[in-house]
C-alpha cells in the first residue's frame, strides 16, 4: 500500500478558516443588520486561523504601514517637500476629524435640521478635498483657498504656510529665514526688492559704475538679511555658494518633485514679478562665481546627495497610498486593491503572507457561495444564512443546557413515541429525510425499467409518514421598537429566531413558520432577511396589530398553533378606526383595550399565545399576565442571555408533549 503526500497549501488553510470566519461574521451581522460593516471589522480584526495562528487583520497592517512611514519620514528629515506633505495631511486629517466631531455632536443634540446641515457641510467639504490634485503643491495651492471648518485645522495650516514660505526662501537665502519668522506680504515683497537691489548694483558695477556709496545703503537696509557682510563681494559669495548647493539638490529630484518645487517657489508671493526677481538674480551670481560649479548634482553644501531622500520618497509615496487603502472604510472591498508587491518590499515577507490570506478568506467566501458583491455592498446568501442559522441552533442548545433535551430532541433519527398507524408519503424537498427504502426502489424500477445500475432521482424518494404527526403553526413576533436595540436585546433576539427559523426547518419541516415584525406597525418578515434585519425608526409597539395579523397568517392552518411574542414593553399604540397607528407613552387605556381585545380574538381561533418578556418593569407585569389568563398561554420573564434557551425549551417540549 502506497500514501501520497503533498505540501500544504494557503488555500487549505482558508478552507479550513471558512466555518468559524462565518460563526464570526454572523454574530456581527446579528448585533447590527450590516453585512459590509460585519466583514469590514473582521478583516480590520484579524482572526485565528484554523491552525491556530493568528491572521493579521487590516489595522495590524496599516499600525505596521504608518510605522515603516513614520521611520522614513525621521530618515530622510532633509527632505522638506516629504516633511510638509506629512504636515499637510496631518491639517487635512484635522479638518476630517473636526467635520466628523461636529456631525457627532449635531446628531447627539436629536435636532434634525442641524444633524442635516451637518452632514451637508461634512460631505461638501470632504468632496471639496477630495479634488485637490495628487502632487503636494496643487494641495497646497487648494488649501489656501480653502475655507476651515476646523478651528484646529485652520491654525496648524497657518503654521505650516508660513513655515514653507521661510524654508522656501531660505532654500536660496539662508538668513532670509529669521526675517520671514512671521511672512506676510510686506515682508515678501521686501525680500523680491532686495533681489532686484542686489541684481542692480552688481549690472552697475559689470557697466564699470561706482556703487560704493549704494552698497553701504544697500548694507545698512538689509543687514538683517547679512548680517555677518561687509562688502558687495562677501553678500555675492555667500549668497552664490548657497544658490549653487541649493540648485544641486534641485537638479537631484525627479522631474515631477522639480515641478512641485517650482509650483511651491511661486506660491511665495501672489506678485508674478518675484519668480522674475529670483531668476534675475540666479543669472547675476552665476556671472559673479565663475569658480563655483554650478552644474554639479547629487550633492548639497556640506551635506550628503539627496538620490537616498528620492528614493525614500518614492517609498513614502507607496507607503501613502497603502495608508490611504488600508484606512478607508469598507477594507474588505479595498483589499483588492492593495499592492501585495509594495507590502512585502516594506513589510516584509510575513506581512505580504496575511494580506494574501485575507483576500483568499473573501475571496473563498464569494466563491463558496456565501457572498455577493454589488454596488460596492456586501450581501449574504440564503447558504449563509442557513450557514448561520445551524450555528445558531448549536449555540442555542448548548447555551440550554439540557443534556436530555439536546439527546432527544437533536436526534437526526425520527422520534417516534406511542402506536402510530404508519403511512408513507411523497418526500417533501427540505425536510429531514425518514425514507421508506422499498416504495423509493419500487418507484426507480417503475421509472428506470429493470436493470443495473439503478439509479433514483429525488422524484422517486417516499418517507415514512405517521398518524398523529400533525402539521402545527407558529408566528414568530419580535418588537422592533426603539428600545429593543437601544437595551441591546435585538442582537440576541435575532440570534434565537434564526435558529427557532433553522430547527423548524431541520426537525419539522411540515409545519407552518411565519415572523412577524412589530413596531408603530406589525409586517410579516422573510425568514431569510432576519439575519440583516434591523429596528423600525417609528414609535410604538403595537402587539395588537402583531397578533392580528399573526392570526391572519394562520387563518388556513390546523392543529396546534401559536404565537410566540419576544418584546420588552407593554403595549403603546393600536390601530385606530381607520386602520391609522395611534401611539403614545405612557400607554393610553384604549391601546390595551384593543390589545386585549385581540388576545380574544385569537384565544376564540384557538390560537395559544406565549409571551416572553425581556427586563420589563415590574409594573408592567399585571398586562402580560392578564394575557396569559385570558389566553391560557404562558408567560415567560427572562433576561436576553437566557431568551433562547427559554424558547427553545418551550418550543420543544411542548411540540414533544403533543406528539406523546
Amino acid at each position: 500500500m502506497s500514501f501520497a503526500y503533498r505540501r500544504r497549501r494557503p488555500e487549505d488553510n482558508v478552507e479550513e478558516d471558512l466555518d468559524e470566519l462565518l460563526a464570526d461574521l454572523g454574530e456581527e451581522v446579528l448585533d447590527h443588520g450590516d453585512v459590509s460593516r460585519a466583514l469590514d471589522d473582521l478583516m480590520r480584526s484579524g482572526f485565528i486561523g484554523a491552525d491556530g495562528q493568528r491572521v493579521e487583520g487590516v489595522d495590524d497592517l496599516l499600525e505596521r504601514v504608518r510605522a515603516r512611514r513614520f521611520e522614513l519620514e525621521g530618515a530622510s528629515s532633509e527632505s522638506p517637500l516629504e516633511r510638509y506633505a506629512q504636515w499637510l495631511e496631518h491639517v487635512e486629517r484635522l479638518e476630517a476629524e473636526g467635520l466628523e466631531s461636529a456631525v457627532r455632536e449635531a446628531v447627539e443634540s436629536k435636532d434634525a435640521a442641524r444633524e442635516s446641515d451637518a452632514r451637508r457641510l461634512a460631505e461638501g467639504r470632504n468632496l471639496e478635498r477630495a479634488l485637490w490634485g495628487s502632487r503636494f503643491a496643487e494641495r497646497f495651492e487648494s488649501a489656501r483657498h480653502y475655507e476651515f471648518a476646523s478651528p484646529e485645522a485652520a491654525e496648524e495650516f497657518g503654521r505650516l504656510s508660513d513655515e514653507l514660505t521661510r524654508d522656501l526662501a531660505g532654500t536660496y537665502f539662508e538668513a532670509a529665514k529669521d526675517a520671514l519668522a512671521n511672512p506676510d506680504p510686506a515682508a515678501l515683497a521686501r525680500l523680491r526688492d532686495m533681489m532686484n537691489n542686489l541684481s542692480e548694483l552688481l549690472e552697475r558695477r559689470r557697466r564699470g559704475e561706482d556703487v560704493d556709496a549704494a552698497t553701504e545703503e544697500f548694507l545698512e537696509q538689509y543687514r538683517d538679511y547679512f548680517p555677518d557682510a561687509h562688502s558687495l563681494d562677501d553678500v555675492v559669495r555667500s549668497l552664490a555658494e548657497r544658490s549653487a548647493a541649493a540648485e544641486s539638490m534641485f537638479r537631484s529630484l525627479s522631474a515631477d518633485q522639480q515641478d512641485e518645487l517650482r509650483s511651491l517657489m511661486s506660491h511665495l508671493s501672489e506678485d508674478a514679478d518675484f519668480d522674475w526677481s529670483l531668476h534675475r538674480l540666479l543669472s547675476n551670481l552665476r556671472h559673479e562665481t565663475p569658480d563655483l560649479d554650478w552644474s554639479r548634482s547629487g550633492g548639497s553644501a556640506g551635506g550628503p546627495g539627496w538620490s537616498d531622500a528620492v528614493d525614500a520618497t518614492q517609498s513614502l509615496a507607496e507607503l501613502r497610498e497603502l495608508e490611504s487603502l488600508l484606512s478607508r472604510s469598507g477594507a474588505a472591498l479595498a483589499l483588492p486593491e492593495v499592492d501585495v508587491d509594495h507590502i512585502r518590499r516594506h513589510l516584509g515577507e510575513d506581512a505580504a503572507r496575511h494580506v494574501e490570506r485575507l483576500r483568499q478568506t473573501i475571496s473563498a467566501l464569494r466563491e463558496r457561495g456565501y457572498l455577493e458583491a454589488r454596488r460596492g455592498e456586501f450581501s449574504l446568501t440564503p447558504r449563509a444564512v442557513s450557514a448561520i442559522g445551524k450555528r445558531a441552533l448549536r449555540d442555542l442548545f448548548a447555551d440550554a443546557a439540557r443534556a436530555a433535551l439536546a439527546g432527544g430532541h437533536l436526534s437526526r433519527e425520527r422520534d417516534v413515541r406511542g402506536e402510530r398507524q404508519e403511512t408513507s408519503r411523497t418526500f417533501e424537498t427540505g425536510e429531514l429525510v425518514n425514507l421508506h427504502v422499498g416504495d423509493t426502489l419500487r418507484n426507480a424500477l417503475r421509472r428506470e425499467g429493470p436493470g443495473l445500475p439503478l439509479r433514483v432521482a429525488p422524484e422517486d424518494f417516499v418517507v415514512h409518514d405517521y398518524e398523529g404527526e400533525k402539521r402545527n403553526a407558529t408566528v414568530f413576533a419580535i418588537d422592533l421598537s426603539r428600545s429593543m436595540a437601544l437595551r441591546g436585546n435585538l442582537g440576541p433576539a435575532k440570534k434565537m429566531l434564526v435558529a427557532m427559523v433553522e430547527l423548524i426547518r431541520q426537525r419539522y419541516p411540515r409545519d407552518f413558520l411565519a415572523v412577524v415584525g412589530f413596531s408603530a406597525l406589525a409586517f410579516e418578515l422573510k425568514p431569510d432577511a432576519l439575519v440583516t434585519l434591523t429596528i423600525d425608526d417609528s414609535y410604538g409597539t403595537n402587539l395588537q396589530h402583531a397578533l392580528a395579523l399573526g392570526r391572519h397568517l394562520m387563518r388556513d392552518q390546523r392543529g396546534v398553533r401559536q404565537i410566540v411574542v419576544v418584546t420588552d414593553g407593554e403595549p403603546t399604540a393600536h390601530l385606530d378606526g381607520d386602520g391609522e397607528p395611534f401611539f403614545s407613552w405612557p400607554p393610553v387605556h384604549e391601546t390595551l383595550e384593543r390589545t386585549m381585545a385581540e388576545v380574544l380574538r385569537c384565544t376564540r381561533a384557538g390560537i395559544v399565545i406565549n409571551t416572553f418578556a425581556l427586563d420589563i418593569e415590574r409594573s408592567q407585569f399585571p398586562f402580560v399576565e392578564q394575557i396569559a389568563r385570558v389566553n391560557g398561554g404562558r408567560t415567560f420573564y427572562t433576561s436576553i442571555d437566557d431568551l433562547g434557551a427559554y424558547v427553545l425549551d418551550d418550543f420543544v417540549t411542548r411540540r414533544h408533549r403533543r406528539a406523546s
